[in-house]
């Protein structure tokens, strides 16, 4: 028979290496842990593969894993996330893309150039909103803009949760307001389209080249993807940065409770209306017909909000038939 010392030391160096770390890149099927000032590549164990898509880490994500110093560690467990932003995949299918975790605030980058899009701010609003970030609009560019306090009075109107910032990263104006946000601890992911400035403006708040960048084309404002996949960057100030790869459009799904709270103004005004059931159409008594007649609701704003309600609803069901599908095919063994 064994000692029992022996066999409690054995047990004790088994769970010895297991580590706590977190995802710092994805690509396919291998992954990056950040631990201890560390890049560790990493694999999942083959129970994830039984998993849905959304319990799979993604960047952002903190992990248990099996340190092996030799190789590729073993990822074993995703541990409770405080936040989780998703969109719809770019194919329209309803499938659900899986963007970060744990992200305290989502800056919007929007140059103010031909990039600038009202529409597109308010859709990357509803899904940081969604995903339980803050969403902070971040306006670049600003010394190549003639109006810049027009743009951020428009923006501001998207919603009174949407914090705005107009800056030059290059000549450094502006940059002294995002210090309120640079507090160690804090994760911020950077949202926006190709040649917005995300990349320059990771490199202003690192105080250093982390990123290469590109220029844009000046016949569209259009930028050359630099960043590629998403990853986990941490400054000496103790804050971590997600870059992510440039996205022109943003769909909507599963967002209804953020786009109620962004356009938490109409729905007030949806309220007061005579009937219940008003189409705000021809029916006498429409807080909402009144609002638009007298100025007080921009017919912008206003069509902005039923267009990103319905785009919602109807990824949202198709979301739900694809899933009924899946399960229907794994009943009867069907993806085997």
């Amino acid at each position: 028979m064994r000692n029992n010392t022996i066999i409690k030391k054995e047990i004790q160096n088994d769970h010895h290496d297991i580590e706590t770390g977190r995802i710092c890149e994805v690509q396919k099927n291998s992954y990056t842990i950040k631990f201890m000032g560390q890049e560790l590549p990493a694999t999942l164990k083959k129970s994830f593969y039984e998993e849905e898509a959304d319990k799979l880490p993604v960047v952002g994500d903190y992990v248990t894993f099996r340190y092996n110093p030799d190789g590729d560690s073993r990822i074993l467990s995703v541990c409770e996330r405080k936040n989780f932003l998703q969109r719809p995949d770019q194919s329209r299918t309803g499938v659900m893309q899986y963007m970060v975790s744990n992200v305290d605030y989502c800056f919007i980058v929007t140059s103010l150039n031909d990039d600038y899009s009202y529409n597109r701010i308010a859709r990357y609003a509803s899904v940081a909103m969604q995903g339980g970030a803050i969403p902070v609009a971040i306006l670049t560019k600003a010394d190549l803009c003639n109006n810049v306090g027009r743009y951020v009075s428009e923006v501001e109107t998207i919603s009174d949760k949407i914090r705005v910032h107009a800056i030059s990263a290059m000549y450094d104006i502006g940059m002294d307001e995002l210090k309120e946000y640079l507090t160690p601890g804090n994760t911020i992911c950077l949202l926006g389209s190709s040649g917005a400035g995300k990349s320059t403006l990771l490199n202003a708040l690192a105080g250093e080249e982390m990123m290469k960048t590109s220029a844009i084309r000046e016949s569209d404002s259009k930028g050359r993807h630099t960043t590629t996949y998403r990853q986990l960057i941490e400054l000496k100030n103790g804050v971590s940065i997600i870059d992510t790869p440039g996205m022109r459009e943003i769909g909507m799904a599963e967002t209804k409770d953020s786009i109620d709270n962004i356009f938490s103004d109409i729905q007030e005004l949806e309220s007061r209306c005579r009937f219940s059931d008003c189409r705000h159409d021809t029916e006498p008594g429409c807080a909402i017909k009144k609002a638009l007649e007298d100025g007080t609701l921009s017919m912008e704003r206003y069509t902005l909000y039923k267009g990103l309600g319905a785009e919602n609803h109807k990824n949202h069901a198709m979301k739900k038939r694809i899933s009924i599908l899946v399960k229907q095919r794994r009943k009867y063994g069907l993806d085997d």
